[in-house]
């Protein structure tokens, strides 16, 4: 699965728009990248304001946020990959959204993240069972997961074809 964060962003800025607010991102400018006016950059971020009259040629795809801006009277081509987006917000209330990190998802069917990575993150392990591998381990695999009371065991999904 894509990530679901250019989209929100997507719709957040259109929103702000539509309220007459004035849209601003958090960025992580330590990420791979991103290419912002590095002495601007404050404890690894950088806010930017992506409003019509601060910006040329802003484009919000699914990759990445990019844009023409002037900086002290210079203008400079601004790049930021969707996952070094930490929030977009109005400037005048502060509403709007941060963003979490998104869990490894399979890119295709079949196809999972690699595990180490994943345990990095704490997101849960896929694991896929077929229909008759869940029968033969004796039925119901939720039930004699319940019976074992007490054992921390790490989140997981089970996929049943």
């Amino acid at each position: 699965m894509q990530s679901s964060r250019p989209y929100l962003v997507q719709a957040l800025y259109q929103w702000l728009l539509d309220n007459h607010q004035t849209p601003y991102i958090v960025v992580d400018a330590e990420q791979k990248g991103v290419q912002v006016p590095r002495y601007l950059v404050q404890n690894g971020q950088i806010v930017l304001n992506i409003g019509p009259t601060a910006v040329r040629d802003l484009e919000l795809n699914l990759s990445a946020v990019t844009f023409s801006a002037s900086f002290g009277g210079q203008s400079t081509q601004i790049v930021i990959p969707s996952d070094a987006l930490i929030a977009i917000y109005a400037r005048e209330n502060g509403v709007g959204m941060v963003f979490g990190h998104e869990p490894i998802m399979p890119v295709q069917e079949g196809e999972t993240a690699d595990d180490s990575q994943r345990e990095k993150q704490g997101a849960p392990t896929l694991t896929r069972v077929s229909k008759d591998a869940e029968e033969t381990e004796g039925g119901n695999s939720a039930a004699s997961e319940t019976s074992k009371v007490g054992a921390k065991k790490k989140p997981s999904l089970k996929v049943v074809k």
